[in-house]
């Protein structure tokens, strides 16, 4: 039976891929810092047929995750897949964010991930086998204004990943490496993380539900593939990223302040989980549901190995209408 960890797990992503994983049949270890949240996903997992392992720990901690792992093993047996999705953020431009904001968002969001991928690699080395899976974005390739935190940890993890996968490949290891690189989601991050925006921070449309971004998960924890991106806003930012980076400089420049925020006033006192869980049961997720889409047909081309020409054919169509404006 497959045993499975996620951290993140209590909401959005991280909750939406919990449930997924326990659909697919598999025995799931739940790492996160909010108890009754937590607590909420073990019982949607044992109403799916499968086994739950609760752990309440903070992933900035590496003997926190460490001693999480030992815990799931111990309950659920050998882990064979770990799924790095933990993270937190501050909505702000760089020159308001403290010193202190930014060494938390990249402890959670970036070393996070590294402690993570060190215990999963302790237990997964030695056997030769298991599959990590690295929750990403399109943000790792492609930084926007307001998320400067948030952009600079997911850039991090895309060359530590790729370290890791080059000493894996060199010592022969069947330990397997892939990054899920997400678009824009509506997940409860938008009402719960940090934000010093004169309007309420939301996801750059088109946006997705969290469960296409589950799907994408599961099925990448078992098919061998080095990146999957996952719908074509994702693929757009990173293909144009890499032909005209200048281009998408001045195109966010323009737009993606109004865009990363609603029409209505920032809440002042509104609660933040950026050093503190928030209290409550958000589940997976957010205020977006009305806008955001259900299914994403690029990822279904992109499970069946469907070359991107398409997507590279409408983001060359897309630069130069930019030009021309």
């Amino acid at each position: 039976m497959t045993v499975v960890v996620v951290t993140g797990a209590s909401a959005g992503v991280g909750r939406a891929t919990a449930r997924a994983f326990a659909r697919d049949g598999a025995d799931v270890g739940l790492i996160a810092r909010g108890r009754e949240r937590l607590e909420s996903t073990r019982r949607e997992v044992e109403e799916l047929g499968r086994r739950a392992s609760v752990v309440e720990a903070d992933v900035a901690d590496a003997g926190q995750v460490e001693a999480a792992a030992e815990q799931i093993e111990s309950e659920l047996g050998p882990i064979d897949v770990w799924v790095n999705n933990a993270m937190t953020t501050v909505f702000a431009r760089v020159a308001d964010t403290t010193p202190e904001e930014f060494r938390r968002a990249t402890e959670v969001t970036y070393l996070g991930s590294v402690w993570g991928t060190m215990s999963a690699l302790r237990r997964m080395r030695p056997r030769d086998s298991g599959v990590i899976v690295q929750v990403g974005s399109a943000l790792a390739y492609r930084g926007i204004p307001l998320q400067g935190a948030y952009c600079g940890s997911k850039h991090a993890l895309q060359g530590f990943l790729e370290s890791l996968r080059a000493e894996l490949m060199h010592d022969g290891s069947h330990v397997r490496l892939t990054m899920v690189q997400l678009p824009a989601l509506n997940t409860p991050q938008f009402t719960w993380s940090r934000a010093k925006l004169p309007r309420a921070p939301q996801p750059v449309p088109p946006i997705f539900q969290p469960e296409v971004a589950a799907d994408a998960i599961v099925w990448a924890a078992s098919h061998p593939r080095r990146e999957l991106m996952v719908g074509w806003p994702t693929v757009k930012a990173i293909v144009g990223n890499a032909l005209a980076p200048g281009i998408a400089d001045r195109y966010l420049a323009r737009n993606a302040f109004d865009a990363q925020q609603t029409d209505e006033p920032v809440d002042p006192d509104r609660p933040d989980n950026l050093f503190e869980p928030v209290p409550g049961d958000q589940a997976a997720h957010g205020p977006f549901d009305d806008q955001s889409r259900a299914r994403s047909i690029q990822l279904r081309l992109a499970k069946h190995r469907v070359p991107l020409l398409a997507g590279v054919a409408a983001l060359a169509g897309a630069i130069t209408q930019e030009v021309k404006k």
